[in-house]
């Protein structure tokens, strides 16, 4: 996917990029490689294949779900910043917390988010485990979104905790989802969740599966989600 493609891709679901929007877009990509040859952030290094497979498929959660305002987004395990910091550049006015576990990946962020010109991005180094149980964040997010991080019975244990009663959790998923979701009801309905709706569509051109889930928030999450760090991996609600 070239830029121009990119933007006509973008434009077709309407949503439209400035120029100032696209050279952050340009500048995300050039320092992602740059910091790549000094640290593992991406196996994806080819231009075409950053837009497609980080930038559009990023984006692909507002095709969905409408970021279009001033909500806290919070990003669980976002790694090189993904799908948050995409989101971020195309709806400036979101404000955006990353919990990511590995510091040099934190490192990364600030520098992007800087030299990017972000506003309003917390970047915290924080295991997700720990990070939920913390007063001043459990509960207390319109949004979370995660993208490739665990199954989705995993996955939920880390999210769920960190949305606010009334938000959504929406978590990107590749062809799994539908085994996933058969697994991980039980896990989402526990922490205070309820599937609204899922979405499934084709990445353009390479034509791989990709799912979109909108759970909602409709109760407190028990006190003792999240488990101790490494648990909910080790023993999923299931």
């Amino acid at each position: 996917m070239n830029t121009e493609q990119f933007i006509e891709a973008l434009a077709a679901k309407g949503i439209s990029l400035s120029p100032q929007q696209l050279a952050q877009y340009e500048k995300y990509y050039s320092l992602l490689v740059e910091w790549n040859e000094k640290m593992n952030l991406t196996a994806i290094t080819d231009k075409p294949e950053v837009y497609l497979k980080h930038f559009y498929d990023s984006i692909s959660a507002a095709f969905y779900f409408d970021f279009n305002r001033p909500l806290h987004v919070c990003d669980v395990g976002a790694g090189a910043g993904f799908p948050s910091l995409p989101i971020k550049i195309a709806f400036p006015e979101l404000n955006v917390t990353i919990v990511d576990s590995l510091n040099k990946r934190i490192g990364f962020l600030e520098h992007l988010t800087k030299e990017l010109g972000l506003e309003h991005v917390q970047l915290i180094h924080d295991r997700a485990e720990t990070f939920g149980q913390k007063k001043e964040h459990r509960e207390s997010y319109d949004v979370v979104t995660a993208r490739a991080v665990a199954r989705l019975s995993v996955l939920s244990e880390l999210c769920m905790p960190l949305v606010k009663v009334g938000g959504t959790f929406v978590a990107m998923k590749g062809a799994s989802a539908k085994e996933e979701l058969d697994v991980g009801k039980k896990a989402f309905s526990i922490l205070g969740g309820k599937l609204q709706q899922s979405f499934s569509f084709t990445l353009p051109e390479e034509e791989s599966e990709r799912n979109v889930l909108i759970i909602n928030k409709e109760k407190a999450t028990p006190k003792k989600y999240p488990r101790k760090p490494g648990t909910p991996n080790k023993t999923p609600i299931e």
